[in-house]
């Protein structure tokens, strides 16, 4: 029987970590994302689980590479200038092909910034981050509830493609509190044969990112592209909002979203044929699936926590073929309803003949 529970968003994280077959965490503190830490810390001992609290950003997640390097589901989270610290480790997972999860609940930047919620390490997130060619699944959840989810199947996507999987929340979805059903799914076992887990009695496994030999490190990101490739095919996820007749259409994740769900709710009941596109996975990007909706629509509509950054994926997806406007707010700001209307009704007004 499935439990329900009430928690914040930082802590579904942990939990759905657990589920998930979490192995090992190594965590560094930084607001707003230290009630994740603190649940490891105390939940993961009871499960004969590895907990570590690392002496840095840059430890925890060069603890986490020896860990998926030996076969371990192995996690480490932070916030925005803790995960800009973790960059260069997070380019050697991806190089090794080591499956792992990182959790980033945003705070406001750049620099050092505040700690108010944010969607501004989009292009940190989606574009690679790191040094080289390489990129993250990035699953943008929008409720406690998918906090928990989430993360639980990031584990199962990790090893699956033999990627980095982040989780990319913001400050509001890790403090808010929503009751939410525990994930009672059994994780998928995962079978590691290219482990490092002693080479008594086979061949010896060599987990590596240098390739020093002439051609061969192209040869690699040939081959890593082939596997970006395959994740563009199956992984695409995206959830719609009364799309089908939408002559607005927005496009927003994670707490934007939830703000865009309301507007639209409010333009049904006016009369007005407004709808939601919201990306789950900020990449691999819906493209095809925004341009398709977009084609039908008089206006596309981008709202996001930052100075606009989704909106350039989305301009590329759309390609021309209808008006796109953005609203956005900065450092920790997170705009209301009434605002975003306001934008709305603005572009709307833009958009009438003479």
């Amino acid at each position: 029987m499935n439990e329900r529970l009430l928690m914040n968003g930082n802590e579904a994280v942990g939990e759905g970590a657990i589920r998930g077959g979490c192995d090992c965490y190594f965590g560094y503190p930084i607001t707003p994302q230290n009630e994740l830490t603190a649940y490891m810390a105390r939940h993961m001992p009871h499960h004969d689980r590895v907990f570590v609290q690392a002496e840095s950003e840059i430890a925890a997640i060069n603890m986490v590479f020896g860990a998926a390097a030996a076969g371990k589901r192995a996690m480490t989270s932070s916030s925005s200038p803790g995960i800009s610290l973790k960059q260069e480790g997070l380019s050697y997972l991806a190089g090794a092909e080591l499956p792992m999860v990182i959790v980033n609940v945003q705070r406001g930047g750049p620099g050092l910034g505040n700690i108010m919620p944010s969607q501004a390490d989009y292009f940190q997130a989606v574009k690679g981050g790191g040094h080289g060619d390489y990129r993250l699944i990035v699953l943008a959840p929008a409720s406690v509830q998918e906090m928990h989810d989430f993360t639980a199947m990031a584990f199962d996507l990790a090893d699956k493609h033999r990627n980095p999987v982040m989780v990319l929340a913001d400050g509001r979805l890790g403090q808010m509190m929503e009751p939410l059903t525990l994930w009672d799914k059994e994780p998928l076992p995962p079978e590691k044969p290219w482990a490092l887990t002693g080479a008594h009695g086979r061949k010896q496994n060599i987990v590596r990112s240098f390739y020093n030999v002439t051609g061969a490190l192209e040869e690699r990101n040939r081959i890593l592209q082939a596997k970006m490739r395959i994740i563009e095919a199956e992984e695409i996820r995206y959830e719609g909002t009364e799309l089908e007749d939408a002559d607005v259409v927005f496009v927003a994740f994670g707490t934007s979203a939830r703000l865009c769900k309301e507007v639209v709710q409010k333009y049904r009941a006016e009369g007005i044929r407004a709808g939601l596109l919201r990306p789950i996975t900020l990449w691999p990007f819906p493209s095809a699936d925004i341009a398709r909706h977009a084609e039908k629509a008089r206006l596309v509509f981008v709202v996001e926590m930052n100075a606009g950054q989704m909106i350039e994926d989305v301009r590329l997806a759309c390609d021309g073929r209808v008006p796109i406007r953005f609203h956005g707010r900065l450092g920790g700001g997170v705009p209301t309803t009434r605002e975003i209307r306001q934008a709305v009704d603005a572009a709307l007004a833009d958009l009438q003949p003479g």
